[in-house]
């Protein structure tokens, strides 16, 4: 069957695998079962061979690779909702961390990532972002490769040096500026940057892949520690999502997806995004569905996603939402408004009564018509709802089938390397210029010692002024003694005479 089972309400609700890419939201306060509801979703695709890609932001999704505990109450659910075959399994999951910590590392170049995401990681405003632009294209005209961060420090140095040179063939630098981004890329790799910017770098196909048994492998990031850097963790999103779009082959509407990604906490992606990036953003959700990948974004309300990509997302799971503020009044506005009304449900009343583990679900059906809305039970997953421990993780990532591939970095010849060894072939090829430089400022400074000694300075006199006042005072001191002897002599001679 190419449907998956949502849940059920009146009837069921399933989830037709050929409109799984026109994207979706799962949304709902703290505590109503969106994390359920997400990995119910999950290993529904793993089960029909589509690879999936979810940030963990919390930690518990990780229970997606550990078999769930048989219990009555999820008996009892899975009977009524009229699952037949349901039984706790594991799913088959692979690892990430941009750090390699929790996970196989998750790497790209400076030069992918590229000037526009790397000016909103490292916060620069529109002069500073001009300015790595220019360092960009610098590095791409003198055939240099920015790799890591090594490379980007190597080049904004060298920018730095030739300051006036490069400004007056690209634009004008200011010194200033070319400090604050420095800066930032020194902050960038305090906060993790060292370990993401390298090499081997991610590819694309290692995100889908399919285990032995037909399953899609469920790539998990480890993000608890990302999130703490929001600019970091949303550009990579966006940078993945930009990846996918660029280099993925043109399908149309398969019968089911491609790859599947779940964007946790998505209202990081879009604070602070400039116009520029969101208009991009938007572009990517209109036709990376054609590439046949389906992006969902969960989030508390539904208006943390922006209009324009709101309008894209027709697979809707929306969890209660408590009215208690303003704020709060105006999502649950915003919720009701964007489902196909249903003559027996009062949704604005509804989302604030739905238990734990209900929800108001519409999907795509025929002819990418969305349903009315449908009050449901959520089918539960078959995995451990919870987190899996640091052992059972650790376990799940020896077992990576990609782990070799990725577990050890690559430092080879780029930006830095070159640099280094052009300042090197510079000082080697003067030798001479360079001792004669040595000794002209040696001799320099011993005529500069020499002449000051001879001839002093203005806060001390020198050795000739000394002795040429030394020889006044004494040519003088003998001059009068012979002047007072010769007025005594005469005065005397005089007197005597008489």
């Amino acid at each position: 069957m190419n449907t998956l089972l949502i849940g059920k309400g009146d009837q069921q609700v399933h989830l037709n695998l050929k409109y799984a890419n026109r994207h979706g939201l799962i949304a709902g306060a703290t505590g109503t079962g969106k994390t359920v509801s997400l990995m119910s979703l999950a290993e529904g695709f793993s089960r029909q061979g589509v690879p999936v890609f979810i940030t963990d932001v919390k930690g518990d999704i990780s229970g997606l690779a550990m078999t769930g505990t048989p219990s009555e109450k999820l008996l009892q659910r899975a009977a009524q909702i009229g699952i037949e075959d349901y039984h706790n399994e594991a799913n088959p999951v692979v690892l990430w961390d941009l750090a390699g910590v929790q996970g196989n590392p998750l790497r790209t170049t400076i030069s992918e990532m590229g000037p526009t995401l790397l000016s909103r990681i490292l916060e620069l405003n529109d002069t500073q972002s001009g300015i790595l632009d220019i360092v960009f294209q610098l590095a791409d005209d003198q055939g240099l490769l920015l790799l890591d961060l090594d490379d980007l420090r190597a080049m904004l140095a060298l920018v730095a040096e030739e300051r006036k040179e490069v400004s007056a063939k690209y634009g004008l630098i200011s010194a200033q500026s070319l400090a604050a981004i420095q800066r930032s890329v020194l902050g960038l790799e305090r906060d993790g940057g060292k370990d993401f910017f390298g090499e081997p770098a991610l590819q694309l196909e290692d995100l889908m892949r399919t285990n032995l048994q037909g399953r899609g492998i469920i790539n998990l990031l480890a993000a608890n520690k990302l999130i703490l850097t929001p600019r970091l963790y949303s550009s990579f999103l966006l940078w993945l999502l930009s990846e996918l779009f660029e280099n993925l082959p043109e399908v149309g509407d398969p019968e089911k997806p491609k790859l599947v990604f779940f964007i946790d906490e998505a209202h990081l992606l879009f604070e602070g995004c400039p116009p520029s990036l969101l208009k991009r953003v938007e572009q990517i959700m209109r036709l990376i569905r054609s590439k046949g990948v389906g992006v969902y974004f969960c989030s508390q309300f539904p208006d943390d996603v922006p209009g324009e990509i709101l309008g894209q997302l027709g697979n809707r799971i929306q969890h209660a939402l408590r009215a208690y503020t303003p704020r709060d009044q105006k999502a649950v506005k915003t919720a009701a408004e964007t489902f196909v009304p249903n003559p027996k449900l009062v949704v604005s009343e509804v989302i604030s009564q739905l238990g734990v583990g209900e929800a108001l679900v519409s999907m795509l059906a025929d002819k990418g018509v969305p349903t009315v809305v449908e009050r449901a039970l959520i089918a539960p997953p078959r995995c451990r709802m919870g987190p899996a421990t640091s052992e059972e993780l650790h376990q799940v990532r020896a077992q990576s089938p990609i782990g070799g591939k990725y577990d050890h970095s690559i430092n080879r010849e780029s930006a830095y390397e070159l640099l280094n060894q052009r300042r090197t072939s510079v000082a080697t090829s003067n030798p001479t210029s360079t001792a004669n430089d040595g000794q002209t400022g040696q001799k320099a400074e011993e005529q500069g010692w020499f002449s000051e000694l001879i001839f002093g300075n203005k806060r001390r006199q020198g050795l000739a002024e000394t002795l040429s006042k030394q020889a006044a005072r004494t040519v003088g001191s003998q001059l009068g003694k012979q002047i007072l002897r010769g007025i005594l002599g005469g005065m005397l001679g005089k007197s005597s005479r008489r």
